[in-house]
């Protein structure tokens, strides 16, 4: 997967008993997806506290935000609720999403800090990859606003 690529499909449940596809934001909107290795790890919390924080300035240019981890539904809900999230949280507790957008560490277990930012046409405009997570809110707002 590299830069340029179209963005490969999936479907995941949300912490809010929804369901999110990928293809279902294609034409409409851009879509910037957050992994991250673990709900309220200090990195984590930072991060979508972030985005959270972050929240309006997506919304101006055009993009849906989406966190996505390896932990379950109630864990995301729990993590959501207690630090104000309005962002959705996908679950992925199987990793397959996280496999196939490169955000596995070698070994396979653990969920590596990496944003991905997708254009209206589901193209990948965007990757960060870095383990600082003050990085990835700023970063993907100054891919979305070179597009």
């Amino acid at each position: 997967m590299q830069l340029g690529d179209l963005a490969p499909d999936f479907t995941l449940p949300a912490y809010d008993g929804t369901t999110i596809t990928l293809s279902s934001f294609k034409g409409k909107k851009r879509v910037v997806l957050f992994f991250y290795p673990k709900d309220e790890s200090p990195g984590c919390t930072r991060e979508n506290c972030m985005i959270r924080d972050s929240l309006d300035e997506f919304t101006k240019r055009n993009a849906v935000v989406f966190g996505i981890s390896r932990d379950n539904l109630e864990k995301h809900r729990r993590f959501a609720e207690r630090h104000g999230f309005a962002h959705t949280l996908l679950s992925d507790v199987k990793g397959e999403v996280c496999r196939t957008y490169g955000a596995l560490t070698l070994f396979g277990f653990m969920v590596k800090r990496r944003t991905v930012v997708i254009d209206e046409e589901g193209v990948i405009r965007g990757i960060v990859d870095s383990p600082l997570p003050s990085r990835h809110v700023k970063e993907a707002l100054k891919i979305l606003d070179r597009l």
